[in-house]
């Protein structure tokens, strides 16, 4: 915790480093002495006897699920930056519930005894890892910290899986059919969310979205491509409802589907906007 002078300047409240002479809005966190180049991240602040003690915001722990595939981690890995770079008086942490390291709780034993968490997991749905390896991870640790509810469902996600069928061909006035192909789930809330982001996909799209897993629910992918092709005629379309590219991502290509699209990320694409917000609004408090 940082100890600073309470003071004022042109009405609005502030607070001087007594070692570097620097002030700061408290409101804002910005910095009158050298702007641009310094940022408080405030989260809350106490008063006593005239000065103020300020908290840091508790750092954003952005914990993926993690892959070996190396395309699925620089993609992941660039999420992680753009929020970083959309959110720059924020510490944001990479961490990982499977594959890769650091894990959560490693991440969490790594920083200053004095500095709280907010764990955003960069999940799809809220299955297993939300409900309990996180949560057993936030009983387990002595700092403050707290866990956000999932990406997903979002319709912002819908916008993004109807862009990326456009990018890959989909044509709104053809007989194409879509599928969505989502990872699946043993939490029957998850798949629940699922099936909510193929309803807000088919809005967009104007026609029926199947909802199709790859583990651990029904219909699984493949059979439901099956099934759709043989209802109609057009292309099949797979929506990959999943974050990056991986293992998942390969077994949806070759679920039989005429075209299937890329995960959300790509490993050298642009990162799509939409889940910058989500992981900003997450961390802001939206469980």
């Amino acid at each position: 915790m940082s100890r600073g002078i309470v003071g004022s300047r042109a009405g609005r409240a502030t607070i001087a480093s007594p070692l570097h002479k620097d002030v700061f809005d408290l409101q804002t966190g910005e910095c009158y002495t050298r702007p641009g180049e310094l940022h408080l991240p405030t989260w809350w602040v106490r008063e006593d006897e005239g000065v103020i003690f300020v908290a840091p915001r508790p750092v954003l722990v952005a914990a993926s699920h993690g892959t070996a595939d190396p395309a699925g981690q620089r993609a992941v890995a660039g999420l992680v930056d753009a929020v970083r770079a959309a959110r720059p008086e924020l510490v944001v942490e990479p961490s990982f519930v499977d594959v890769q390291e650091p894990d959560v709780t490693r991440t969490l034993a790594g920083l200053p005894d004095e500095v709280g968490a907010r764990i955003v997991p960069l999940l799809l749905s809220a299955g297993f890892h939300v409900h309990v390896d996180l949560q057993q991870t936030r009983q387990a640790t002595q700092r403050p910290v707290t866990v956000s509810g999932a990406l997903g469902p979002d319709r912002r996600l819908a916008q993004l899986l109807h862009r990326r069928l456009l990018e890959a061909g989909f044509d709104a006035e053809s007989t194409d059919r879509v599928v969505l192909g989502a990872a699946g789930s043993t939490d029957a809330s998850a798949v629940r969310d699922c099936r909510l982001t193929a309803a807000y996909l088919a809005e967009l799209v104007q026609r029926p979205v199947t909802a199709a897993f790859l583990a651990h629910a029904e219909p699984g992918l493949a059979a439901a491509v099956q099934q759709v092709r043989a209802e109609g005629s057009g292309r099949v379309f797979v929506a990959t409802y999943l974050l990056a590219p991986g293992f998942f991502a390969g077994r949806a290509a070759a679920a039989g589907a005429d075209v299937t699209t890329e995960p959300l990320l790509t490993a050298d694409g642009p990162v799509p906007p939409e889940l910058v917000e989500i992981v900003g609004e997450l961390y802001d408090g939206r469980d």
